[in-house]
């Protein structure tokens, strides 16, 4: 099949409607709008930019920002330049950013909006070239809004081949260090013309983006897609103005991570306990009133799509959400596979808990071990300068994405953990934590959880609590944990029978370093962490990590 190149899209979509609102970027709680028109015309004066500072088609150049409208369009002029863009997260440390830059070979770097700028300022050095989004940022040799007053517009304009390398996408990293994912227009165009299809995204859409641009679900599931379909574009100020954001945008098409919509559940239960809502909920009348009060206050009634991806969010909390009129569409993906390649879109309540069907632009099966294979226009072909690597990841053609699953009787995959998460208990048998962790996370008191005891002879489960139970009482909370406990224990076989449930005494973050910039939780550092705790168990079901620490200090 012929895909239309991005470029090409955007110019389709400012000839179609050129003076339509675009990207919408709140800056000082004041709302900026830019016109297809304008975002095409400035995108051309950057690409101007990137040509003078020497830099040659199919060079590479950086973006670390947070998200923002000058983020989408320095991708567009990198693209129009011929070059290949290399997002990088925000939250990157200075090593990391340091790693990037130097596998990759980026000669510029755009930085924008970020929360501290010791790691940027530590990783780029004067040799290469730095360009300045219009926030508060590190010092750099070029300023966007200069290049903007003093630039042309670029007149010949790149006109790629489906296999160029359009991008250099770095995993984030929850196993060792990053690998540069080469994605393709051939990769990206094919998400972008499924997605618009399957989801029937329309120039009326709204979308909030505000996931990491530096990961490939934003890109092939909201700027991607959004831009094709010819969709409004909304950005946040700040993590203290995300609701207010969120509710002057009103999306119609609304993506989260599991963490994110468990916050949203956390802060209904704040207001009103889980028990009471769930009575109120269903008396009729009261009951939809309620539960449109509810979608409001978060700020996503008009959505009319709701989607769950990058790392799995247990069955009750979707569940939970349907009782609000809230249908959420669990998705899967990877880097490699440009985003999202299969979902549960259309919603299919018969299907909660899966991940349901794939995508047009891709096929999928299962290998004789479980694992879950793909091929199709979406799949990358190849790790960048490591040949070794993308040899091991494939097998007659087909992607090995490390995805242990099954296929129901509907059809629909589940994801039943990661091959290499498996951990073998002191009694040699295996245990796969990820359908364990999904059980115990139906207890709303739990925001996140991790399995782990290689070596021991039973698992132990590690658990933080949500935030607003933080100087709750113990007791009633221990009472909870221990009824799901006891619960889960009676439906797993011996081998899988947890030990115990220990409560962190912190929250898992990116800037502890235990959670990826994804949200997905880094195993080896927690195990790392709770070993000691684990090996230090006492005679209890449910107990605090402080417990042992005072224990030991006694």
């Amino acid at each position: 099949m012929k895909y239309r190149h991005p470029i090409q899209v955007l110019a389709e979509r400012v000839k179609q409607h050129p003076d339509k609102d675009f990207l919408h970027q709140p800056i000082n709680r004041q709302w900026h709008v830019t016109s297809w028109q304008q975002a095409f015309e400035k995108a051309q004066k950057i690409a101007t930019g990137l040509n003078a500072l020497g830099l040659q088609k199919g060079d590479r150049v950086a973006i670390l920002s947070k998200n923002c409208a000058e983020w989408f369009i320095a991708d567009y002029a990198i693209m129009m330049a011929g070059m290949v863009s290399v997002p990088i997260y925000y939250t990157a440390n200075q090593k990391t950013i340091a790693q990037v830059v130097e596998n990759s070979g980026a000669k510029a770097v755009f930085v924008g909006k970020l929360d501290e700028f010791a790691p940027a300022e530590g990783a780029l050095g004067d040799e290469i070239q730095k360009v300045a989004f219009p926030y508060p940022t590190i010092a750099c040799q070029h300023q966007w809004n200069d290049w903007l007053d003093n630039n042309d517009p670029l007149s010949d304009i790149h006109e790629p081949k489906p296999e160029e390398t359009m991008t250099l996408v770095y995993t984030s990293g929850s196993t060792g260090i990053p690998k540069g994912v080469v994605i393709s227009y051939l990769n990206y165009s094919s998400v972008c013309e499924t997605h618009i299809q399957s989801f029937e995204i329309a120039n009326n859409d709204r979308a909030l983006s505000y996931l990491p641009l530096a990961h490939i679900t934003e890109r092939g599931v909201i700027q991607g897609p959004g831009m094709y379909a010819g969709a409004s574009i909304y950005f946040v100020e700040s993590l203290d103005t995300f609701l207010e954001d969120l509710k002057h945008c009103q999306p119609t098409l609304f993506i989260s991570v599991p963490r994110l919509w468990t916050k949203f559940q956390t802060g209904v239960f704040e207001k009103l306990p889980p028990k009471k809502l769930e009575k109120l909920l269903k008396i009729p009348l009261i009951g939809r009133l309620l539960a449109k009060k509810i979608r409001q206050g978060i700020g996503i009634d008009s959505a009319r799509i709701y989607g769950s991806g990058s790392a799995p969010i247990s069955k009750s909390t979707l569940e939970w959400y349907q009782t609000i009129g809230v249908d959420i569409a669990e998705g899967w993906g990877m880097t490699e596979v440009t985003g999202l390649a299969c979902s549960n879109f259309p919603f299919n309540p018969e299907r909660i808990g899966t991940i349901g069907l794939p995508c047009a632009c891709v096929e999928m099966k299962l290998s004789p071990e479980g694992e879950i294979l793909i091929r199709g226009d979406a799949v990358f072909e190849g790790y960048y300068q490591n040949q070794s690597a993308t040899d091991e990841s494939f097998q007659d053609g087909w992607f090995k994405t490390g995805d242990k699953g099954e296929i129901l009787a509907n059809g629909s995959y589940q994801i039943i953990g990661r091959m290499k998460e498996e951990f073998k208990t002191s009694k040699g048998k295996y245990v796969a934590p990820a359908p364990i962790e999904s059980m115990l996370a139906a207890n709303p008191a739990i925001e996140q959880i991790c399995v782990m005891g290689a070596g021991r002879k039973q698992p132990v489960a590690v658990a933080v609590l949500a935030a607003h139970l933080l100087g709750a009482d113990k007791d009633q909370i221990r009472k909870s944990l221990r009824k799901t406990l006891e619960k889960v224990n009676a439906d797993l076989e011996s081998h899988q029978k947890l030990d115990c449930l220990i409560v962190a005494d912190e929250a898992w973050s990116v800037e502890n370093d235990f959670l990826t910039p994804t949200l997905k939780i880094r195993r080896s550092m927690l195990e790392k962490k709770y070993n000691k705790v684990v090996q230090d168990t006492i005679n209890e079901l449910v107990f605090w990590e402080n417990d042992v620490t005072a224990s030991e200090s006694t």
